[in-house]
């Protein structure tokens, strides 16, 4: 993954067209013997890593990343859920959307959706998902929203659906193990 990364990150994204925050990312896969599962498709972990390459992809060409980099920031996953319907075969060419969603008071989210074209010829959803996603500073804490608003003004006024604030609100875990749900008896 570290290769598909720094193959997108430094060279690939670099060559794409500049994007606005809240437009969509479309990135260009092809599923590797080494993404498969033991049932011959891509592994469902592998969707996850994948779908960070693209967020990188997006990021480098929205200038986010270079803005980040800059200010000694960097991105990490809080939470995240991926919905299947179909499965990608070897040396299947695929397409990852992403697309930020919107904020909360503490994270931002993203959706990225796998799709191939369809037999009609229009877009194909075989997966999709939705990442939460927080900020952290290298010299330590973390970066509050209202500070990422203040550097990237286009994300005044856009907020997430309710049922996307929602599932960030059930699946935050409290700080300490004695708080958090469990269905253990």
């Amino acid at each position: 993954m570290l290769f598909r990364t720094l193959l997108h990150v430094l060279f690939l994204a670099r060559r794409k067209p500049d994007l606005n925050h809240y437009d969509v990312a479309r990135t260009n896969f092809i599923t590797l013997p080494t993404d498969l599962d033991i049932n011959r498709h891509m592994n469902n972990g592998v969707y996850f890593s994948i779908m960070d390459v693209a967020r990188f992809d997006m990021l480098v060409r929205n200038g986010v990343w270079r803005a980040f980099r800059d200010k000694g920031w960097y991105p990490v996953v809080a939470s995240e859920t991926i919905t299947f319907r179909k499965s990608l075969s070897l040396w299947q060419r695929f397409t990852i959307e992403s697309k930020l969603v919107g904020y909360d008071d503490k994270a931002v989210y993203v959706e990225q959706r796998f799709v191939r074209p369809g037999p009609d010829g229009t877009a194909e959803v075989y997966a999709q998902g939705f990442i939460r996603a927080r900020f952290l500073r290298k010299s330590g804490g973390t970066v509050p929203v209202s500070e990422l608003m203040a550097e990237f003004g286009a994300l005044e006024g856009e907020r997430i659906p309710e049922w996307i604030e929602r599932w960030g609100e059930d699946v935050a875990l409290p700080a300490t193990r004695a708080e958090a749900p469990s269905v253990w008896h």
